[in-house]
């Protein structure tokens, strides 16, 4: 039996499991080419590719390009049944793909409405068709998204991200004027789109939106704003509902949409080791944003990510406090974050303490940041180097979940420790916090550089440094991030990127000597709002730096 004919036998057993799903998730892909094709066989076999739909196309989508390659065969074949039209096509929408305009155009002639009609006969075109316009580059499909905008019977929220895929800057003030007839997740579609769009002339109606508007839909008529404009003025510390409304009502009250520099203000140090401070009309080069909407989903505003000068540094993922946390590397920055940074390394050598002028002197470079409320922490924190998945917290977390419930701690053969992998060796506390009202508070510090880059001499100064009894500092932009995973267990994150001393802190783990940190913690709107403020407690006073 050749490979082909074993892999076809191993995939239909899995899919005749008591449980498909984890026997599919099993299988080996180590050669996803010849597992494409074994699915593309099922899949237009007539015997088997009805049972089987649901399963071949999850599969499909997760075999990367041969299994995109599949789809688009499959969706090309003539008389294609609807059913196996629409489940192709939402999963090609999943995956960014982009399909022929004549296909798509066929489609929106036959395949059935999201009204329950025909397409072609009057009926609004099925979201997943919506999608797949948008995803298409192709502008000649602008004027059929566009009048869906007009119905509210249609997908409006999906057809104005359509919109705004395309770049279909004619339809800019059509979808502006249009906030006032929608709400909830087409309000934020319809805002998000604007922010795709990229065209200053949303801002007019924005702000004249804004000053109407209810206090529910203030949030992301302020996020368009400063997306539009670069002008991220300053907000009071964790304000809500009406005082967050009226805070940014007047913030934009005077028009003014030009960014002025950027500004450090309240600078308050607490003690030797805390101290707080504000930036106003940050340049927001190292910040955490929203992702682009992905395709097909219902969320218009979910992922976010960790960006050095708009790069994607680490995906963040969604605000969702039922989620469990994992962030994943995308591409390393550029080498400017480094020398931003690095602009903060004279007083690094051998920090103890936090006074004013030291801050003051780093205002330059804390304008750098996004505009927000934060805490400047120096701890001292016992870190490990982790290079193997199966040492991570990102995976032990969840063994120390089922020892707190009382089960024996078995992880299903599915659940591998690489799919909890953040992407790159890293630095994490070698135990949670004591003390905290969490059960489970974890910590860990990922690279803002490649750690195969790190000069073995730089890191043999530094631990020459540690051994004399100095202490150089990194600098970590963190936040805390607080769960309810599943709604039954309490988890929170010491969680930041490395800004500068990669070097400094594999020499502390190394050595087994509590590593200086100066932690810059963002608190109050989009980072860990509603336990912030108690985690950097807790972590400051279970770590922090002792005059």
């Amino acid at each position: 039996m050749g490979d082909h004919d074993t892999l076809r036998v191993r995939l239909r057993a899995a899919l005749c499991a008591d449980d498909p799903w984890t026997a599919l998730y099993s299988l080996n892909t180590d050669r996803p080419g010849l597992l494409a094709g074994a699915v593309e066989e099922l899949y237009r076999s007539d015997t088997d590719h009805t049972a089987f739909r649901p399963y071949l196309t999850w599969l499909l989508r997760s075999l990367g390009e041969p299994g995109d390659a599949v789809l688009l065969r499959l969706l090309a074949t003539p008389g294609l049944a609807g059913d196996d039209r629409r489940d192709l096509l939402r999963t090609t929408v999943v995956r960014g793909l982009r399909l022929p305009a004549e296909l798509l155009r066929t489609y929106a002639q036959d395949a059935p409405a999201s009204s329950g009609g025909k397409a072609g006969t009057g009926g609004s075109p099925a979201p997943e068709l919506v999608d797949a316009m948008g995803l298409s580059g192709d502008p000649s499909f602008a004027p059929l998204l566009g009048a869906l905008l007009e119905d509210p019977a249609a997908p409006r929220g999906r057809a104005a991200l359509a919109l705004g895929r395309l770049g279909a800057r004619a339809w800019t003030a059509p979808i502006a004027g249009r906030l006032s007839e929608v709400t909830g997740l087409d309000h934020t579609a319809f805002t998000v789109a604007l922010e795709l769009m990229g065209d200053p002339a949303a801002v007019p109606h924005l702000l004249r939106w804004l000053a109407e508007s209810g206090e529910e839909r203030v949030y992301d008529v302020h996020h368009a704003l400063v997306r539009l404009t670069g002008r991220d003025p300053l907000l009071p510390e964790r304000a809500s509902g009406a005082a967050y409304a009226a805070a940014v009502r007047a913030a934009w009250a005077d028009g003014r949409t030009e960014r002025a520099p950027a500004a450090v203000r309240d600078l308050v140090v607490e003690s030797g080791a805390r101290a707080r401070f504000s930036v106003d009309e940050g340049a927001g080069r190292i910040r955490v944003a929203f992702d682009p909407p992905s395709p097909g989903s219902s969320w218009p505003r979910w992922d976010r990510s960790l960006t050095f000068d708009r790069k994607p540094l680490y995906r963040v993922g969604s605000l969702c406090d039922t989620c469990e946390l994992g962030l994943t590397l995308l591409d390393w920055p550029d080498d400017e974050a480094a020398r931003i940074a690095a602009r903060m390394r004279g007083r690094l050598a051998d920090l103890d303490r936090l006074d004013t002028a030291l801050l003051a002197e780093w205002s330059l470079v804390l304008g750098e940041l996004e505009t927000g409320h934060y805490r400047a922490l120096l701890l001292d924190l016992p870190l490990e180097r982790v290079a193997e998945p199966a040492r991570s917290w990102w995976y032990r977390r969840a063994a120390a979940r089922a020892e707190a419930d009382g089960d024996d701690g078995t992880r299903p053969e599915c659940d591998r420790p690489e799919d909890y992998w953040p992407g790159a060796a890293h630095f994490q506390l070698t135990a949670p916090v004591p003390g905290g009202r969490v059960p489970f508070t974890y910590g860990a510090f990922l690279p803002s550089q490649p750690p195969e880059a790190l000069d073995p001499a730089a890191v043999a100064r530094h631990a020459a440094a540690v051994a004399a009894g100095e202490r150089p500092a990194a600098v970590v932009l963190g936040w805390i991030d607080d769960r309810y995973v599943e709604a039954l267990h309490e988890e929170r994150w010491l969680v930041g990127a490395i800004l500068d001393g990669h070097h400094r802190l594999t020499a502390y783990a190394a050595a087994g000597v509590p590593a200086r940190v100066l932690l810059l913690a963002r608190v109050g709107e989009g980072n860990g709002a509603d336990g912030g403020l108690e985690g950097l407690a807790e972590v400051a006073a279970a770590y922090g730096c002792r005059e």
